[in-house]
């Protein structure tokens, strides 16, 4: 059952890939917080924890399809060097945004630079892995008016959390 909609859910967590190499972890950051309903992490995690008791953990694994989607060849696309600015630094693993032709922004890597090309991947770093999230949920709420208006969660006073 998932969480009922615009709720503020506090968790703390560790990724791993299947490996259990360590991706991410709120350990030593204090918990994470986000708004339910709102797609502000992956669906399927939302669903898998959204019958948690405040104080339990959980280990949720998502395959790749789940996560963030199959490695797609054809996300991949060799451009000309000269189609980035003049002044930038184009460096294997750099992170940039493009607009697609409807203005919505498309994050890509550079997976490759030579003297007048560049090789550019719009898979998100994770797609193709399947993911373990080892979850803690520290607290539900209810969210403010502002934090729903706002779209994300903020602190004590009013502050971004």
């Amino acid at each position: 059952m998932p969480f009922e909609p615009n709720k503020v859910i506090k968790m703390n967590y560790t990724l791993k890939d299947s490996e259990g190499v360590v991706i991410d972890t709120t350990e030593n950051k204090g918990a994470f917080s986000f708004i339910s309903g709102a797609n502000q992490i992956l669906p399927k995690l939302e669903e898998k924890i959204g019958s948690m008791l405040i104080g339990s953990k959980k280990d949720v694994k998502l395959s790749a399809e789940e996560a963030y989607g199959v490695y797609d060849e054809k996300a991949i696309q060799k451009v000309e060097k000269s189609t980035f600015p003049d002044d930038a630094t184009v460096e294997v693993g750099m992170g940039f945004v493009a607009n697609s032709q409807d203005g919505h922004p498309m994050p890509f890597r550079v997976a490759a630079v030579e003297e007048n090309e560049v090789t550019i991947d719009f898979n998100h770093p994770l797609a193709g892995k399947d993911l373990e999230f080892n979850v803690h949920l520290v607290d539900i709420r209810n969210a403010s008016e502002e934090e729903v208006a706002h779209g994300h969660v903020h602190g004590p006073g009013g502050h971004h959390e």
